[in-house]
C-alpha cells in the first residue's frame, strides 16, 4: 500500500496554491500526495494527522515572528497567519504520533518554529558578515551554491556526498535549533541549510527546493524516495 503524503500549499487571493514539483516528486517517490486545507479545530487537525503517513510542508511566503517572539522588521515580507497556525499545530500532532515530516525552504523553517527554534526574519539585514546569494536570479532548477553535509548524518546517507550543489530562494533562515534537532548542512557563508531530529524515525529539513532537481538529480529523488520509505513504515503497522 502506497503511503498517503499530505502537503500544505500556499494562499494566494483566497484560493490554495501548491507548485506541481511538489506532488511531482511524491508520486515519483512512490507516494499518494493529498493537498491539505488549513484547518483550525484541535480535534481535526490531529485526526488528519493521524489519517496521512507523512507530512510534506513546502515552500512559500514569510513566517509571523510573532512565533519567536519578535516584532517584525522591515525586511519581513508577506506572511499568511492561517498557514502558520495550521502548520505548526499539524507539526506538534505529527511528532507526538512519530510520523515522518520532511520540510522544505519555508517548511525548513516553520518546523524549526513549531519545535521551539527562532530564526532570522531576513538573511540580508540581520547577518553582519559578507552573504552568498541565497535568493537566486536563475531558473528553479538551476543549482546556485554549495552546501556541506555534517558525515554520518541522515542527510550524507540520503545523499551520499559531504558537499552538494543546491538551489536557492529565501531570505529568512533558521537561527537556533532547540535541544533534540542536529544541523546536518550548511552554505560556506555558514547560514543553516538542513537540520534532523536526533529522536524521531524521520524529521528533516532542508532550506533548498530539492522537488525542483529531482528529474536531474538522483540524489535529490534519494531525499524523497528515503522520506516515503520512512512513511510505508506507518501503512505496515496499520496507523
Amino acid at each position: 500500500m502506497k503511503p498517503l503524503i499530505g502537503i500544505t500549499p500556499s494562499l494566494e487571493k483566497h484560493s490554495f496554491s501548491l507548485p506541481q514539483d511538489n506532488v511531482g516528486a511524491v508520486l515519483a517517490a512512490g507516494g499518494i500526495p493529498v493537498i491539505l486545507p488549513y484547518l483550525t479545530d484541535a480535534q481535526q487537525i490531529t485526526e488528519i494527522a493521524g489519517k496521512i503517513d507523512g507530512l510534506l510542508l513546502s515552500g512559500g511566503g514569510d513566517i509571523n515572528p510573532f512565533y519567536f517572539d519578535e516584532e517584525p522588521i522591515p525586511g519581513l515580507g508577506q506572511i499568511t497567519p492561517e498557514r502558520d497556525d495550521f502548520e505548526i499545530s499539524l507539526v506538534k500532532a505529527m511528532l507526538v504520533q512519530n510520523k515522518p515530516i520532511l520540510g522544505i525552504c519555508r517548511g525548513c523553517q516553520i518546523l524549526n518554529i513549531a519545535v521551539g527554534g527562532n530564526m532570522y526574519q531576513d538573511l540580508y539585514t540581520q547577518i553582519d558578515r559578507p552573504l552568498l546569494q541565497h535568493t537566486q536570479q536563475a531558473p528553479r532548477e538551476h543549482v546556485s551554491h554549495l552546501i556541506k553535509i555534517v558525515p554520518e548524518s541522515l542527510l550524507h546517507e540520503m545523499m551520499g556526498e559531504t558537499e552538494v550543489k543546491v538551489n536557492s530562494f529565501h531570505h529568512q533562515a533558521i537561527r537556533h535549533l532547540p535541544n533534540g534537532f542536529t544541523i546536518t548542512a550548511r552554505s560556506s557563508d555558514q547560514v543553516i541549510e538542513a537540520f534532523e531530529s536526533k529522536t524521531h524515525r524521520f524529521v528533516v529539513g532542508v532550506q533548498w527546493h530539492p522537488e525542483n532537481l529531482y528529474r536531474k538529480d538522483e540524489r535529490m529523488l534519494r531525499l524523497f524516495q528515503r522520506f516515503i520509505m520512512a512513511c510505508k513504515e506507518n501503512t505496515t503497522r496499520g496507523a
